[in-house]
C-alpha cells in the first residue's frame, strides 16, 4: 500500500533531524497506526533503525549492536556491557550527521528501568554526536518519558508528536472504494493503516470480516487485548469496561453496577482508556463539560467500538465456527453502527468549519426537553449536531441519517421545527438547521452534506496546510 498522508509529521520530522546540532524526537502513538512507517518513510540508509524485542537487557544490547553493524562495519565485534557503553560508541564511527531510531522503545525499559536516566545524562552533557529518536506504542510509557514534569526527558527533547490515526479521506484512497463505501469501513477499520493493509487483502468488506475478525484464528481475534497489554499487565478492568461502553451500558453509575464497583474506583481506568483514545466522555451541547450527572461514555474508537458491538458477544458463536450466523448478526445491526460513526465524522466535520461563510466552534450531540411546540408541551429530544458560531450570533443545527429518506421534506420540516425550539436559544441568534445524508436527495429544502462532501472538502483542508 502507498505511503498516505502523514504530510505534517514528514515535514516536521525531516526539519527536526536536518537542524544544524543533534536533535532529539519522541514519537509515539497506538499500535499498528503508522509510526514505524513514517520512520521509514524519512530515514535514509545511513541511518540506524532498530527494532527492539522483549528480552532481557543483555540480549537487546547485542542485539542493537548487530543492528548498528549494518550501517557501521565490524560495530558488533565488540561487547558492549550497559547501554551507555553501546550508545556513546557510536560517537567513534560517525563521520557525517546520522539518526539513530529505536523503536519499542518500551521493551527496553521494561527490562532495564534506569535507561532513561542514562538518557538524560547523554542529552544534558552533550555527549551523542547523532540525532536520537525514540519510538513507542506504548502510549502511556512514553507519554511518562516525556510529558510529566518528573519525566527523564522532560524539556529533553526537539520534537514529541502523537501519532493518531489518519482521517476519512485517505481509506479511500487506500482502498479504491466509493465514497458511501468509504464510509462504512472507516466504520470498521477506523484511521489505522495496519488494518487497511491486512483489509485490502481480500475483494469485500464481508470477507475480510469473516477471515480478520469472524474467524477464531483471525489476525485481528485478540486484537483489543494486544493494545491493552501495551499500557499495563492487568488488563482486565480495562476490558471490561470497553466490553460494557461498547455494548450500551454509557452512564457512569450504570457501569459501575454493573461491574459491582463504587464509581469512585472507576475513575482512574476510565481516564486512562480516554488518555488513549479508546473512550471519549461526551456531554450535551448546553452543559459543562465536567458536568457528572450528564455525561455518557462511548468508545472512541471505531475499530474497538465494532469488535465490542459484534465480536466480543459472539465469542463462543466464533469458537464454534459459525461464521454465517456471526455474520448475519453484524449485517442486520450494521446500519445502525455505521449510523453513529457517521453521527461524529460530521460533528469532526462541522467543528472549526467555516460553511455559508459562517465558521462555527466545537460540535456537540445534544439530549434534554424541547420548549412548549404548538400542542403546547414539552418533548424529549436528540439533535445530533449542535455548533455555535465563533462569534455566538449563529447556530448550525444537524440531523444525520444513514439510510434512505423517503421523505425528505417530512424530515426537513420535523428537524426545522425542533432546531427552533432548542432551550439555549440565545436573543437574535440564528439558526441554521443542516441535513447530513447517505446520498444525495431530490429537492432537498435544506442545506446537506454526504460523503462526497465530508471527503472532498478533507482533502482540501489538507492540502491547504501542506
Amino acid at each position: 500500500m502507498e505511503f498516505l498522508d502523514r504530510v505534517k509529521e514528514t515535514a516536521m520530522l525531516k526539519r527536526t533531524l536536518n537542524l544544524e546540532r543533534e536533535a532529539v524526537v519522541v514519537i509515539y502513538g497506538r499500535r499498528r497506526v503508522g509510526k514505524s512507517t513514517l520512520l521509514k518513510h524519512v530515514l535514509t540508509p545511513r541511518d540506524v533503525y532498530h527494532l527492539s524485542e522483549e528480552a532481557q537487557s543483555r540480549v537487546q544490547i547485542d542485539s542493537f549492536a548487530h543492528t548498528v553493524a549494518f550501517v557501521f562495519e565490524d560495530f558488533d565485534q565488540v561487547v558492549y556491557p550497559t547501554w551507555e557503553s553501546v550508545l556513546t560508541a557510536i560517537n567513534r564511527f560517525v563521520k557525517e550527521k546520522i539518526t539513530v531510531c529505536i523503536d519499542e522503545f518500551a521493551y527496553l525499559v521494561k527490562s532495564d528501568p534506569t535507561l532513561p536516566s542514562v538518557l538524560q545524562r547523554l542529552i544534558d552533557n552533550h555527549v551523542l554526536k547523532y540525532n536520537l529518536v525514540l519510538c513507542g506504542s506504548s502510549q502511556r510509557m512514553m507519554h511518562g518519558l516525556v510529558l510529566n514534569e518528573d519525566a527523564p526527558l522532560y524539556q529533553r527533547t526537539d520534537w514529541q508528536p502523537r501519532i493518531r490515526q489518519l482521517k476519512l479521506p485517505y481509506i479511500k484512497q487506500a482502498l479504491h472504494c466509493s465514497d458511501v463505501e468509504a464510509v462504512e469501513e472507516y466504520a470498521v477499520w477506523g484511521g489505522v493503516p495496519r488494518y487497511w493493509v491486512l483489509r485490502a487483502d481480500y475483494g469485500s468488506l464481508d470477507e475480510a470480516l469473516r477471515n480478520l475478525l469472524v474467524d477464531s484464528n483471525g489476525v485481528l481475534q485478540d486484537e483489543p487485548q494486544r493494545l491493552l497489554r501495551d499500557e499495563r499487565r492487568d488488563t482486565a478492568m480495562a476490558s471490561s469496561l470497553l466490553d460494557l461502553i461498547g455494548n450500551g451500558a454509557n452512564r457512569l453509575a450504570e457501569i459501575a453496577s454493573r461491574l459491582q464497583q463504587p464509581a469512585t474506583n472507576l475513575s482512574q481506568p476510565l481516564s486512562l482508556l480516554i488518555d488513549l483514545d479508546y473512550v471519549e466522555r461526551e456531554t450535551p451541547f448546553d452543559a459543562p463539560e465536567r458536568s457528572g450527572k450528564k455525561s455518557l461514555y462511548r468508545l472512541a474508537d471505531n475499530f474497538l467500538a465494532f469488535f465490542y458491538r459484534f465480536i466480543q458477544p459472539n465469542k463462543s458463536l466464533i469458537s464454534l465456527d459459525r461464521k454465517d450466523l456471526v455474520m448475519d448478526i453484524i449485517h442486520k445491526s450494521f446500519p445502525i453502527h455505521v449510523g453513529q460513526v457517521w453521527e461524529k465524522m460530521c460533528r469532526e466535520f462541522v467543528a472549526g468549519r467555516t460553511i455559508d461563510g459562517i465558521t462555527y466552534g466545537m460540535a456537540h450531540r445534544w439530549w434534554g426537553s424541547l420548549t412548549a411546540g404548538s400542542a403546547g408541551k414539552r418533548e424529549p429530544a436528540e439533535i445530533d449536531i449542535v455548533a455555535a458560531s465563533l462569534d455566538g450570533k449563529h447556530l448550525l443545527v444537524g440531523e444525520c441519517k444513514w439510510r434512505n429518506i423517503d421523505d425528505i421534506g417530512h424530515l426537513a420540516a420535523t428537524l426545522t421545527d425542533r432546531a427552533h425550539r432548542l432551550p439555549f436559544i440565545k436573543p437574535g441568534q440564528t439558526v441554521h438547521p443542516v441535513l447530513f445524508l447517505k446520498t444525495p436527495p431530490r429537492d432537498c429544502p435544506l442545506p446537506y452534506f454526504t460523503p462526497r462532501e465530508l471527503i472532498t472538502q478533507q482533502l482540501t483542508d489538507e492540502e491547504g496546510i501542506s
